[in-house]
């Protein structure tokens, strides 16, 4: 397993895509390199990887923490292997209940200005500069997505991987929301404002499923991902 090296992690200058000081020839190199390392370390990984993602900001002793540590050591009891955004709150939970439980815990961090560094349970660190290279890397290898409640970032997540699925450019993997109460609202607008003007087939959102226990997200999880 990799470990982390905290002095090598440089922080990256706010607005880093519009950093001029290299030109974009050479950027593209650095663009080039970034998939070259993720698709070399991430292919090296012998078991099967489902994504956990949610909110860096939320606490320790928030309800979701608790749910996300706890699953992800479950989902490693049950032959699985962990992927985060490698940052804190739900990544950091996610992250722990799979170190603790003695599971592959990847952590494919980006740095942000104001509220993500990596966190100390990765036992397989990568880092990345750019957005849209860390989320293939997430789409190339994870066999599932498990959305916590979060913010921007996780709403990006989610429907990138549900657009990916209904244009049929991935083959379609399980997406779980945790929380009816928390993403009841959004699913309940999706209907009203998508399907009802048609933007939208109804069949679409069975590409979701909505659970709140963590028994019930493994078994589904065991069903539909071998491992």
């Amino acid at each position: 397993m990799q470990s982390i090296d905290r002095r090598r992690i440089k922080r990256e200058p706010k607005y880093c895509l519009d950093n001029s000081v290299v030109g974009d020839s050479w950027r593209m190199f650095r663009i080039m390199s970034e998939f070259v390392d993720g698709f070399d370390a991430l292919s090296t990984i012998d078991v099967p990887v489902v994504t956990i993602y949610g909110s860096a900001r939320t606490t320790s002793d928030n309800l979701y923490y608790k749910l996300a540590e706890e699953l992800a050591g479950k989902l490693v009891q049950a032959g699985y292997g962990i992927v985060t955004g490698g940052g804190p709150g739900i990544m950091e939970a996610a992250n722990k209940g799979a170190m603790e439980a003695g599971g592959v815990s990847i952590g494919l961090n980006i740095d942000l200005p104001h509220e993500q560094a990596a966190n100390k349970f990765i036992n397989f660190p990568l880092h990345f500069k750019y957005f849209f290279v860390r989320k293939v890397m997430f789409m190339k290898y994870s066999m599932a997505f498990i959305c916590m409640p979060g913010g921007f970032g996780s709403l990006d997540e989610l429907f990138e991987s549900l657009t990916l699925i209904q244009t049929q450019s991935v083959k379609p993997f399980p997406i779980i929301l945790i929380g009816s109460e928390f993403w009841g609202g959004l699913l309940e607008w999706i209907k009203d404002k998508f399907i009802n003007n048609g933007t939208i087939a109804k069949d679409d959102l069975l590409l979701i499923d909505v659970m709140d226990d963590v028994e019930s997200v493994v078994n589904y999880i065991k069903k539909t991902v071998v491992v």
